[in-house]
Formats: structure tokens, C-alpha cells, sequence
């Protein structure tokens, strides 16, 4: 064969994705000699491997070469990048000067800035953005593309303006770039008006403006966004777009609407797509229906670690800790390696059950048999495993010799414990330490004011809302949502405007009467100011999940279960109603608060009181 044959041939093994061909091809130019001729063959072959995912052949032809240049830097970089291994890009990048004397061209700057916005390495980025400014490739409008991405996902729309300002021919990466830029902050008008500017748009582009919308937390928007796509008639030919709709159905956990988008995955034929079905898994299990994400998990022909990683999360949020322990002993004998996702759930799950043994096994399963590096969320679950089982002293050691500073989150899952356990010593202990320290956060401040009430240390209790004060600082009214399909409420507590609140206060008076025959005695130690008794009780009838369940008792169809989203944790005395109204009226109550779903049914919780 001619040697232009031969690297057309290898080209073609590249874009049909036929790596066992082109090692044929490979082992014919080694017989040939082609390779001792300069780097020409050995840069195809290495953009070959890379594009077909074998990384290692490429990884170990590239270290085999003789003589190296800037092709064979940057194949061997698009080869990382392929492979998402982005912090090898860069750490090669670094020895590309030191190796081999080279400095970096348009193809390479393209290559690291690629990388840097995969990371979202802002300040690597920014350096090579000055590298770039001053080098004979100024110009270059792909490199300008990739810094616009890069700043774009850094969460700085502006500087990625200022550089897109500046490509003479905008192509349709940097527009998609720059629109995702600013849907991602919540700055809607630019977002919009970029995509209204936009002289040919595509269907990339409309999914990065939904998908912004959707992690900015505008996931209302995105669906208007969507059905403004529809209207312009584009065709649906990739299920990334529907992938961010049931994100974004997840995320304002509203079941009807993420069904309506299920269907229509359906109707497109995207059903059997892995990423459409891990999210459809993720958002069925986020709005409490988790019976119909065990349904898609049990359908796919194909599952990888974000399938197994997210039924194993939904179930252990559901209170099915056993069930979730056991599809992840399933996934281990399947020969899947858990990551650390998988390891957060699944100490959670042992954590929600009081499985605390277990949840200590996995712990160091983590460490010992998968070299996995526990992050601060992974100490903070271990901490939890331990307070909520009554292990006081244990989460304490573990917050004082963990190689991270403790957060919020962490020390109020102790502080949240030892309240919930009335264990007034320690918390107040563990307050006075925080209070030295100075507390971050409204939510902290309330732990902390919680702990000193229960103490009765009014002195204390007066120190911190003076420090809340100061620091600005407002506690999160508590609100909770009733999804009735078409129709979604919102109640906040102590909320006595409502329309039907006439309707509302009447049904509660009646539960509530039921409720005192069959033993209920409200629990006023929870709330913590000094009032009267009665008054006490009035501050627990007007919680917002007793005015939700209320209006969905009265609004929704018989038998027809009830959906609660609250943005707080349910307090233990309505935690103690919600179970006595799903005896009483016969009908599912599914509560999904600030930790874990609650499915009340027949008096009992599917929390089994670990929450």
C-alpha cells in the first residue's frame, strides 16, 4: 500500500470507530519502517486510538516515539480529553515545555482551555488565556471559542462576552457557550435575548439554554423554554434535551409533569437511551414515586454505575435500606466498581435504618478495597451514621480528627442529633464551642438558639439572635407544597390568609379532635419560646404540612394519595400527626422534607422513626 493510502485508511479507522483495524494498520507501518519517518504516522494512529477509546494504546505509542511535535502533543491531549481524564491533560501540559522544548499553538491552547472548562479551572484558564494573548495565535477564533466555554462554566458570562465580542466568524459552540453562560446564573434576559440574536439556532443550542435554566434552579423556565422549541417545530433528534426536562421535573418534584415528559420519551423512541433512563430513575425516586423508578431500573437492557448509583440512592431516601443494600452487594458481585456517589448513598441508607455496623464496614470499604479518597460529604454521612443512632461521642471524635474542616452540614447533623435526643450537655457543649468559633449560617444559628432554649439558657439563647442579627441573618420560613397534578399549593407556617383557610382550619379541628381520642398528646417542649401552653399548641397546629395535607384531603380525589414537598425537616410532632391522619383517613401521605421521603400510610412511617 501507498503511504497516503495507508493514512487515509487509518483516518477512516477513526471516524467509523474500527480500533482493531487500525492496529492492523499499525502493525503494517512498524514492518514498513513508516514510523521511523517522522511523527506523521505515529500522530495519526495516537488521534486513531484516542477517538476510538483505546487511551492506553495511544498513551503507550505516544511515550514509544523518538521524536515528538505539536501534532503529537496535541492528539495526545484530545486523546485525555476524549476520555475525560482532564487533570492528565494538564499535567502533561506541563512537561510539554520541559520535555520537548515546544511552546503550544492554536490546537493546543484549544485542547488545555478544553480541559480547564471541564474542570472549571478558572485561574489555570485565565493564565492561559494570557498565554494566549500574547502569542503569534492571537487571533485564532477556535481558542477564543474554548476560553468563551470556559468562562461561560466558571459562572462569568460577562468576560465570556468580552472575549466572544472579539471572533470575527462566531460559530455555533461559542453562541450555545455564551447563552449557557448566562441561563446558568439566572440572568434570563441576556440568556433569551442571545438566543433571539442568534442567526441559525440549533437544537444544541435550545437544550444548553434549558439546561442552564435548570442548574441555575430556573427549572419552571426551562419548560416554557421547551415548549417555545415545540412551537417552532425543531425536531427532537437528541435525548440530551429531554434528559435536562426530567432534571428539571425532579428538581421542582412535581410527578405529573415528569411523567408528561416520560411519555413523550416514549413517543420519540428515546426510552431504551442510558442517560434518559438513569434520569428518569433519579426523577421518579426525587417525586416519591420510587416504585415506577425500580420499574425503569428493571427494564434496562443496559446499566452503568449512575443507573446502579441512582436506585440504590432513591431507595435508601425512601427508608428501603435493606433493598438498597442489597442491589448494592448485586452491583459488587456484577463486577461494577461503586464510586463516590455510590458510597454517599449508600452510608446514608445505613444511616436513615440505625444500621450504624454496616454503614462502618462501608466506610472502610471505601478507603481499603476501592482506594477511594473520603471527601468531606463522606465524613459528614459517617458523623450522621453515628448521631442518629445515639453515637454521640463517636461523630464527635470523628468531626475533631477528620482531615477536613467541618462545615455546617456537618456539625449540624451533631447539633441536630443531640436536639432530637434531648441530649442538652453535649449540645450545649458543642454550642458554646460554635459560638466561640462564630457560627456561619442562619440554619446553625437556629440549631444553636434550639439547643440553648431546650437548656432553658435564655441569656444564650438571646446572644444568638443578637449574632443573627448582626450577621443579617433571617431564618428560612418553613413552607410546604401540595402537588395535586394540575394544581400545586404552597402553604408557609402560621399561614392564616389562605383562601380556603376557613375549609382548612375546620378539617384540621376535627383530625385533631380524632387524633386526641386515639391518644395523641401534642408535643409544645418543641416549641422553644416562653408562652403558654395553649398558645404552644397553636404554634404546632399551623405547621405548614398539617395546612398542605389539609387542602390535599379536600381538593384531590378519593384514596388518591397525597404529595408533599417541605423545604425543612419535619418536626416530630407532625412527623407524629402525619401518621395518625394517614390511620384516620385512610390514604397515603408522602412527605419529602430537607432529608428523606416519609411514607405515611395505615399510622406507620416508612422512616421507622430514623429521619
Amino acid at each position: 500500500m501507498h503511504h497516503f493510502e495507508i493514512l487515509s485508511r487509518i483516518k477512516q479507522c477513526r471516524k467509523l470507530n474500527l480500533p482493531i483495524h487500525g492496529k492492523t494498520l499499525h502493525a503494517h507501518v512498524i514492518k514498513s519502517g513508516l514510523n521511523l519517518h517522522g511523527p506523521l504516522f505515529s500522530n495519526t494512529l495516537i488521534h486513531m486510538y484516542g477517538k476510538c477509546d483505546h487511551l492506553k494504546d495511544a498513551v503507550q505509542l505516544f511515550e514509544e516515539m523518538p521524536n515528538r511535535d505539536l501534532a503529537s502533543w496535541a492528539s495526545i491531549f484530545t486523546a485525555y480529553n476524549q476520555a475525560n481524564l482532564l487533570k492528565h491533560t494538564l499535567f502533561l501540559f506541563s512537561s510539554m515545555i520541559s520535555r520537548d522544548g515546544l511552546q503550544p499553538d492554536h490546537f493546543i491552547f484549544a485542547s488545555i482551555v478544553n480541559a480547564c472548562a471541564g474542570l472549571t479551572a478558572l485561574r489555570l484558564g485565565e493564565q492561559i488565556h494570557t498565554q494566549f494573548v500574547v502569542s503569534l495565535f492571537s487571533d485564532d477564533d477556535v481558542v477564543k471559542s474554548s476560553l468563551v466555554d470556559l468562562y461561560a462554566k466558571c459562572g462569568f458570562p460577562d468576560k465570556a462576552r468580552r472575549v466572544f465580542d472579539s471572533i470575527v466568524s462566531k460559530n455555533a459552540i461559542s453562541w450555545t457557550s455564551l447563552i449557557y453562560g448566562y441561563a446558568k446564573i439566572g440572568r434570563k434576559t441576556e440568556a433569551l435575548q442571545l438566543l433571539r440574536d442568534m442567526p441559525c439556532k440549533t437544537l444544541c443550542t435550545w437544550t444548553a439554554l434549558i439546561s442552564g435554566f435548570v442548574q441555575g434552579g430556573n427549572s419552571a423556565d426551562s419548560f416554557r423554554v421547551f415548549h417555545e422549541l415545540r412551537r417552532e417545530g425543531a425536531d427532537i433528534d437528541d435525548p440530551f434535551v429531554l434528559s435536562s426536562l426530567i432534571v428539571g421535573s425532579a428538581t421542582l418534584a412535581m410527578l405529573d409533569v415528569g411523567k408528561q415528559v416520560h411519555r413523550l420519551v416514549i413517543g420519540l423512541g428515546y426510552e431504551s437511551n442510558l442517560y434518559v433512563s438513569n434520569a428518569l430513575i433519579d426523577m421518579y425516586a426525587k417525586c416519591s414515586d420510587v416504585w415506577s423508578a425500580e420499574k425503569i431500573f428493571g427494564s434496562m437492557r443496559k446499566r452503568d454505575i449512575v443507573s446502579w448509583t441512582s436506585i440504590i440512592v432513591g431507595l435508601a431516601q425512601h427508608g428501603l435500606a435493606h433493598e438498597s443494600l442489597a442491589l448494592y452487594d448485586e452491583m459488587i458481585v456484577l463486577g461494577l466498581k461503586p464510586n463516590e456517589v455510590t458510597f454517599t448513598g449508600i452510608i446514608y441508607a445505613c444511616s436513615h435504618a440505625g444500621l450504624v455496623e454496616k454503614g462502618r464496614k462501608l466506610f472502610k470499604s471505601m478507603v481499603e478495597d476501592y482506594k477511594l479518597r473520603p471527601s468531606l460529604q463522606h465524613y459528614t454521612c459517617l458523623v450522621d451514621l453515628y448521631s442518629r443512632s445515639g453515637f454521640l461521642e463517636e461523630a464527635e471524635n470523628v468531626l475533631n480528627s477528620m482531615p477536613f474542616k467541618p462545615d455546617a452540614a456537618a456539625w449540624a447533623a451533631l447539633l441536630g442529633a443531640c436536639n432530637q435526643a434531648g441530649k442538652n450537655k453535649i449540645g450545649v457543649r458543642i454550642a458554646d464551642y460554635l459560638l466561640q468559633l462564630g457560627p456561619e449560617g442562619s440554619s446553625m444559628c437556629i440549631l444553636m438558639s434550639n439547643i440553648y432554649a431546650r437548656a432553658a439558657m435564655w441569656e444564650n439563647v438571646a446572644k444568638v439572635r443578637k449574632l443573627m442579627g448582626a450577621m443579617e441573618l433571617r431564618k428560612k420560613p418553613g413552607y410546604s407544597c401540595v402537588d395535586l397534578g394540575k394544581e400545586v399549593q404552597v402553604f408557609y407556617a402560621g399561614e392564616t390568609t389562605h383562601p380556603f383557610k376557613d375549609e382548612i382550619f375546620s378539617l384540621l379541628n376535627e383530625l385533631d379532635a380524632e387524633m386526641r381520642k386515639r391518644g395523641y398528646v401534642p408535643d409544645t417542649s418543641l416549641v422553644l419560646y416562653d408562652m403558654e401552653e395553649q398558645e404552644k399548641e397553636r404554634q404546632l397546629f399551623w405547621h405548614s404540612e398539617r395546612s398542605a395535607v389539609a387542602y390535599g384531603l379536600l381538593k384531590s380525589a378519593r384514596g388518591a394519595s397525597i404529595r408533599i414537598l417541605k423545604n425543612l425537616r419535619v418536626c416530630s410532632d407532625c412527623h407524629t400527626v402525619l401518621k395518625f391522619i394517614s390511620n384516620i383517613v385512610r390514604r397515603e401521605i408522602v412527605v419529602r422534607d430537607a432529608n428523606r421521603f416519609h411514607h405515611f400510610k395505615d399510622g406507620e412511617c416508612s422512616c421507622r422513626g430514623f429521619w
